[in-house]
């Protein structure tokens, strides 16, 4: 990536420039505005490399105000400075305009690109448009229309498409468009591609019979909420080569066979809807897709393979999934010599017909997980991705696993018996970035090399195993690990001092353990953290870090129970817990799960770990960023409860109990309005039940027993309405 060349103005009768994807960074020079005979111009890049150009000096306007000649311009991907109908100003005087091109603005869609009555080609799609789509019908040259992800809302008016004769390409994917689908959009008579997935599109499609496009060869209606029978009028488009109806509402029992006349289909999803395919009453020599590539029904209620797949050489991506498909997965499935991508997951599947290390296949991403199968684990040398979790596989790792899985990103066993150590080849898997053995019976080191896979290794899940040793201390500076996640095993040793050089780590879960230490104060300096788990280990001492409070800020979850931890507890010297405590201008539609998501492969993996939560053991398998929890049951804690907690306003959960805490319940924690539950119990607290807590509404859980609380319990409060148990044990109460 270099910065943009200059001196462009010495090339004044230049009539095409095309600079797009050439790398270059930086500001847009000015000289390209003084090409007053450009006709085309095409400075637009592809965002997923995050090259950055950018029009500021020059802005959007004076760019292109003497290119009056303009008929295409292409913007996408740079950045522009102009908001508003600032923008719409600098495009007005390039009257000529026939091929638009832009994102990174944002707004309503001005009505003012009706005054370009040469437009073919209008592409603003990833602008944060918002508000309805505007009329299009004086742009009756327009032949493509592209708005796809936008926040665009409201209905699709009939009435606007009927002059539009023209046009062959609408893109109105991923927006908030709802209502109904309007028949003159299908009637369009040059239409070509239709994409109105990812929107809130209802209610049913309409007999089109003999009224749509007959040139229309793809048409995608998937993720909305449309509903009814399969629209029988798709059967007369001869032409189409993409069909898309997925994870909608449609119902009814559609034969496989009805689909033989679509004999272009290349490309066919029917996934995630109330239908059922039948593919089993087929005469499978008179049905032929010779062009078919990729094919989607998972959840369609299926009960075997499709048998009209047997010869279906030409095939790139099968998704079985989510159905009703029992016994072994055949040989043919794998013969296809460009499949790349096969998901038979959730089904009832048992094993194969033949042992999968003696298949050659070139499928690259592997989902068979929620099965039933066992024997031996099924590797595969050319898979980038391999997901066997939820199986009943109960072997050995192979020795040399490690140089099966050359390509592999994705590797993961977990919820199986698998049993044996891990080898030391795993560490040959050079581009591994989530590795998840899980939930299995493995035992014996963690071999030291994985700590040392800095480069690649994002996940590392070893936990509920019977792995036993030290956790080694070789993480270099350049450790990429978001997630380590070693919990109940039987580990030994010290929380290693290299974890610091993980900066990248946001879950860190070491629990039910035999870590025997004083606290990780080291870990403090991980900015990054969000869930630390050290409970049920032996360590002990105080918690009194050194040095200055600046870390922390993004904690939500500290689980330190059933420790031996003592003296008096220094919350402050952790961190500034800035997440403990709500932002009031945060967007809440920003608001996720805790998952890995910024691996180089593009995967995301959901973290999950478990908690115990208003008195009962749950498994917390998607973590919402807003969910803040604070356990310290079970120590030795001493003193007062800190201040500081009554200003951690997003607490959900906080448990105390089981310490050694004196003083009086602090009246501060009438502030935490969010707290869910609230275990103060089994410790010395002294004095009356503070009348704040009357405020905490959402309290469902209390306990405050096995103390030395005195008083009334505040009356007419929602306090009142807990058990006896709550409260007993407490002599002056």
């Amino acid at each position: 990536m270099t910065a943009f060349p200059t001196r462009f103005d010495k090339l004044e009768n230049l009539r095409y420039l095309n600079l797009s994807e050439a790398g270059f960074t930086g500001q847009i020079p000015i000289e390209i505005s003084r090409l007053t005979r450009l006709v085309t111009l095409d400075l637009s890049i592809d965002t997923l490399f995050r090259t950055h150009l950018k029009l500021e000096k020059p802005n959007l306007k004076t760019l292109v105000q003497n290119l009056t000649k303009l008929r295409f311009l292409y913007l996408y991907g740079v950045n522009i400075s102009a908001m508003g109908n600032e923008w719409c100003q600098a495009l007005s005087p390039l009257t000529e305009l026939q091929v638009l091109s832009i994102n990174n603005l944002s707004g309503l869609i001005p009505q003012f690109f009706t005054k370009f009555p040469n437009l073919t080609c209008l592409s603003l799609s990833s602008v944060n448009f918002s508000g309805p789509i505007p009329s299009f019908s004086s742009s009756i040259n327009l032949r493509d229309l592209i708005l796809a992800l936008n926040q665009l809302n409201g209905t699709i008016h009939s009435t606007d498409w009927s002059g539009l004769s023209k046009l062959e390409i609408i893109g109105l994917g991923n927006n908030k468009l709802s209502g109904t689908i309007p028949p003159t959009l299908f009637g369009i008579p040059s239409l070509r591609t239709l994409s109105l997935s990812h929107n809130q599109f209802n209610g049913s499609i309409g007999d089109f019979h003999g009224k749509a496009s007959s040139l229309i060869n793809t048409l995608d209606l998937s993720n909305n909420m449309l509903q009814g029978q399969f629209p029988m009028f798709v059967f007369e488009l001869h032409g189409l080569t993409s069909l898309n109806l997925s994870s909608n509402n449609f119902s009814g029992l559609i034969p496989v066979s009805a689909f033989q006349n679509l004999r272009n289909l290349s490309a066919l999803g029917l996934s995630y809807n109330r239908w059922s395919i039948d593919a089993t009453t087929i005469n499978i020599s008179s049905l032929s897709f010779p062009t078919l590539a990729e094919l989607d029904l998972a959840s369609c209620n299926l009960t075997e393979f499709p048998g009209f797949l047997k010869n279906r050489i030409s095939l790139h991506v099968l998704d079985l999934s989510k159905n009703q498909i029992h016994g072994k997965i055949p040989d043919w499935i794998w013969k296809p010599i460009d499949l790349a991508r096969l998901n038979l997951s959730q089904n009832f599947l048992v094993g194969f017909e033949r042992p999968l290390k003696n298949i050659t296949s070139s499928v690259e991403i592997l989902d068979l997980h929620g099965s039933q199968l066992q024997g031996e684990i099924p590797i595969l040398s050319n898979a980038a991705y391999l997901d066997y979790s939820n199986n009943n596989f109960n072997s050995v790792l192979p020795a040399q696993i490690g140089d099966s899985l050359q390509y592999a990103f994705f590797f993961s066993l977990s919820n199986n018996n698998i049993q044996g150590s891990i080898p030391e080849s795993i560490c040959n898997s050079k581009y591994l970035e989530v590795l998840d053995l899980s939930n299995n019976s493995l035992s014996g080191p963690i071999p030291q090399c994985l700590f040392q896979m800095n480069r690649s290794l994002g996940v590392l899940n070893l936990r509920r195993n019977n792995l036993s040793g030290i956790i080694s201390d070789t993480s270099s500076k350049s450790c990429q690990l978001q997630t380590l996640n070693l919990n109940q095993n039987r580990l030994e040793g010290k929380v290693p001092n290299s974890l610091v050089n993980c900066k990248m780590v946001k879950l860190l879960d070491i629990g039910n353990n035999h870590i025997n230490d004083s606290f990780p104060c080291h870990l403090k300096n991980i900015a990054t953290l969000r869930v630390v788990v050290l409970r049920s280990n032996k360590f002990n001492g105080y918690i009194d870090c050194p040095g200055n409070n600046s870390g922390w800020q993004m904690l939500q979850i500290l689980h330190l129970a059933s420790n031996n931890f003592s003296g008096k507890l220094h919350l402050t010297c952790l961190g500034t817990w800035d997440d403990m405590q709500p932002n009031p201008d945060k967007n809440q539609s920003e608001l996720q799960h805790l998952q890995c998501e910024d691996l180089r492969s593009g995967v995301k993996y959901q973290d999950a770990i478990t908690m115990t939560i208003k008195g009962l053991v749950l498994e917390l398998v998607k973590i919402p960023t807003v969910f803040t929890y604070i356990d310290i049951s079970c120590n030795n804690f001493e003193g007062p409860i800190p201040e500081v907690i009554g200003k951690f306003n997003a607490l959900c959960s906080l448990n105390v109990s089981h310490n050694a805490f004196t003083g009086p319940i602090p009246s501060s924690f009438g502030n935490l309005r969010e707290l869910e539950s609230l275990d103060l119990s089994s410790n010395s607290l002294r004095g009356e039940i503070p009348l704040q807590l009357a405020n905490l509404n959402f309290l469902s859980c209390l306990n405050v027993s096995n103390n030395k609380l005195v008083g009334p319990i505040p009356t007419s409060t929602q306090l009142q309405s807990f058990s006896e148990a709550s409260f007993e044990n407490n002599a002056g109460l």
